[in-house]
C-alpha cells in the first residue's frame, strides 16, 4: 500500500513542467531548427546565466518584471540574486557591456525562464523563451526585419492563419506628457486603457482635470482599433497632439507600407490602446495571434535603439498548439 504523503512529494509545483520521451527529442530537434533559422539571418547565439545579481538583472526594467522574478540570497556574497524571468534584459546587458560593437548587433537566445506567476502568455511558469534582438539601428527597417523573422519562426513551428496586432507606445506616452499627468496618474489611466474600461477612463480624466482637448484624444485611444485605414482616422482625431504623437503615427504608416511589401498576406490589426510592454518598450509594439485564441503566441517591439521579437512556449514546443 502506497503512502499518499510520499506520492504527493513527487508532484511538481503548479505551472512547472517536465518533458519526457519522445517529446524531449522533438523539443531538441525544434530547438536546433530555430537556432539554425536565426543563424541564417545573421543572429549570433548567446547563453545568458540562469541566475544573476538582482540589481543587474532588473536594471532598466519595469515593476512587472520585478514581481515576476524569484529572489534568493547568495550564500557567498550575501547579495540578493534573481532567477531570470525574461532573457531580454540579459541580452541587452551582454550587448552593452560585453560585446559593445559600433555597428548593428544581432543576438538570439533560447532558454528556460521562471515566473512567480503565469502571465497568461504561455500558460506556464517555466516556459522556453525564444528571442532575437537587433541593437544599434533606429530605423523602421530593423523593426520589419525582426517582424519577418518572428513570422518565419512561427511558420517553422507549423502555425498557420496568424494575424498581427500592431501599436505604438509613443502615442499614449506623448499624450500623457501633453496632459501633464503625474507618474501615478499615468499608471492609473494606463491600467484602465488596457482593460478597455472606457467609462473609467473618462472618470479618471475628469478627476485629473485634464485639458478637454487632450482628454478627448486620450479617451479616443480606447476606440482607435481596426485595419490600416484606422491610421487616417487617428490622424484626424489626434491632430492637436504633440509632434511625438504625429511621428509615432507616421512610423506606424511606414511599418504598414513595409509589411505590405514583405508580408502581403499577413492580416494586420492596429490598436492604439494596446500598450503591452509599455514600461519597457519605447516605440512600436506588435503581437501575433491565431484565430480562436485571445492569447498572444509571440510578441515584439522597440526599446531605445533596439528591436526584438519574443516567443514563449510552454513545454513541449515541438509541435503546433491545438
Amino acid at each position: 500500500m502506497s503512502d499518499p504523503m510520499q506520492n504527493e512529494s513527487w508532484i511538481l509545483p503548479d505551472g512547472i513542467e517536465e518533458v519526457l520521451p519522445p517529446e524531449a527529442a522533438l523539443v531538441e530537434r525544434r530547438r536546433r531548427q530555430l537556432l539554425d533559422l536565426f543563424a541564417s539571418w545573421g543572429y549570433d547565439y548567446v547563453i545568458p546565466p540562469f541566475v544573476e545579481f538582482l540589481d543587474a538583472l532588473l536594471t532598466g526594467t519595469g515593476s512587472d518584471l520585478d514581481l515576476q522574478t524569484f529572489k534568493l540570497t547568495d550564500q557567498l556574497s550575501g547579495r540578493t540574486l534573481g532567477i531570470r524571468a525574461d532573457i531580454t534584459p540579459q541580452a541587452a546587458r551582454m550587448d552593452a557591456h560585453n560585446i559593445g560593437r559600433d555597428e548593428p548587433t544581432r543576438l538570439c537566445y533560447l532558454g528556460s525562464v521562471l515566473h512567480t506567476r503565469s502571465d497568461g502568455f504561455a500558460g506556464s511558469r517555466s516556459p522556453l523563451q525564444i528571442g532575437a534582438e537587433l541593437y544599434g539601428h533606429a530605423g523602421v527597417e530593423s523593426d520589419v526585419e525582426i517582424l519577418r523573422l518572428m513570422m518565419q519562426t512561427l511558420e517553422l513551428t507549423g502555425l498557420e492563419e496568424v494575424y498581427l496586432d500592431l501599436g505604438h507606445v509613443g502615442i499614449y506616452r506623448g499624450l500623457a506628457q501633453q496632459a501633464g499627468l503625474s507618474e501615478s496618474q499615468e499608471r492609473a489611466l494606463f491600467d484602465a486603457l488596457q482593460r478597455k474600461a472606457l467609462p473609467e477612463v473618462a472618470e479618471l480624466l475628469a478627476d485629473f482635470q485634464v485639458d478637454a482637448e487632450v482628454a478627448a484624444m486620450l479617451a479616443a485611444l480606447g476606440e482607435l482599433n481596426g485595419d490600416v485605414t484606422l491610421l487616417s482616422r487617428a490622424r484626424h482625431l489626434l491632430k492637436a497632439a504633440d509632434q511625438s504623437v504625429q511621428q509615432a503615427l507616421d512610423y506606424l504608416q511606414r511599418m504598414a507600407d513595409q509589411i505590405a511589401i514583405w508580408l502581403p498576406q499577413l492580416p494586420i490589426h492596429f490598436d492604439l490602446a494596446e500598450l503591452r510592454g509599455y514600461h519597457f518598450h519605447t516605440g512600436v509594439v506588435f503581437a501575433a495571434f491565431v484565430p480562436g485564441s485571445g492569447r498572444e503566441i509571440a510578441r515584439g517591439g522597440r526599446y531605445d535603439r533596439s528591436a526584438r521579437c519574443l516567443v514563449e512556449r510552454a513545454r513541449p514546443p515541438a509541435s503546433p498548439p491545438t
